[in-house]
């Protein structure tokens, strides 16, 4: 026989039977609270039998048997007994109850799990826009460069000779925010990434004709042996497959002979 079955003939109602065997487990409603999880406020309404003053029927419900998880009473019986409770107030007939209503006390809050949702589809969007627009250079006017260095024209003849660069590391440093891409002869790509305001990146001395794939050439400085190239290509423009051996690159810097006269 168990405990409710045992409470007094004169325990009719639910609060009555739940608050006589919260009594005979020795138990406070502070202490029910902390072990439901229900706001002692709701507790006080139930041993008041007041199920008006809980938020709906799946709630009473709920509270009731979770409360009677608690003390060791019959769950289904007191979830019955609230139900026709509430039947008799004409509270029972006016609600429209979906589906078997859980504790809410471990039903979590529809609100965070929304949020979260919401917060996860912004980060994913700006993930894929950001890739989009920097890592394909989408949207961006494109200046196709041959890798042969006689396409560039040379100075005039009358101006000043610019130093020619001797043999050495071949090294790209941006003076702001610039995406590049350099592959080798295989088409392996040998960096893809955003150099920051000041970043460097040296060619690899042994790589096998590297090219490099960039935009805005105004902010991307090239050096062979320490001495300046000529930029790459037009300000605004997305640069493709420029040669960066060394030979090449001093091929750039070097004047072209004067036409004969």
């Amino acid at each position: 026989m168990s405990e409710i079955e045992a409470l007094p003939v004169g325990a009719q109602t639910v609060g009555e039977r739940l608050r006589a065997a919260r009594e005979a487990a020795g138990l406070t409603l502070t202490e029910i609270a902390a072990r439901t999880r229900v706001p002692q406020r709701h507790l006080e309404a139930i041993e008041r039998d007041e199920f008006t003053a809980l938020p709906s029927t799946t709630y009473s419900v709920g509270f009731a048997r979770a409360y009677a998880r608690a003390v060791g009473a019959d769950e289904v019986s007191i979830a019955a007994a609230v139900r026709a409770q509430l039947e008799t107030s004409g509270r029972e007939r006016h609600e429209y109850q979906a589906f078997q209503p859980a504790d809410p006390a471990r039903v979590p809050p529809r609100a965070l799990a929304w949020t979260a949702a919401i917060i996860a589809v912004l980060i994913l969007a700006g993930f894929a826009w950001w890739r989009s627009n920097l890592g394909s250079g989408a949207d961006v006017p494109v200046a196709e460069i041959s890798p042969s260095p006689s396409t560039t024209p040379g100075p005039r003849p009358e101006a000043a000779a610019a130093p020619t660069p001797a043999s050495g590391p071949v090294v790209l440093t941006a003076s702001d925010a610039v995406w590049i891409k350099v592959t080798d002869a295989t088409g392996k790509a040998l960096v893809q990434k955003e150099l920051k305001a000041g970043e460097t990146y040296q060619v690899p001395a042994d790589a096998a004709e590297p090219q490099l794939t960039f935009s805005r050439p105004e902010v991307l400085s090239v050096t062979v042996g320490g001495v300046a190239i000529p930029p790459l290509g037009p300000p605004a423009k997305l640069v493709k497959n420029a040669l960066l051996t060394p030979e090449g690159l001093r091929a750039r810097a070097t004047p072209s002979p004067a036409p004969a006269r």
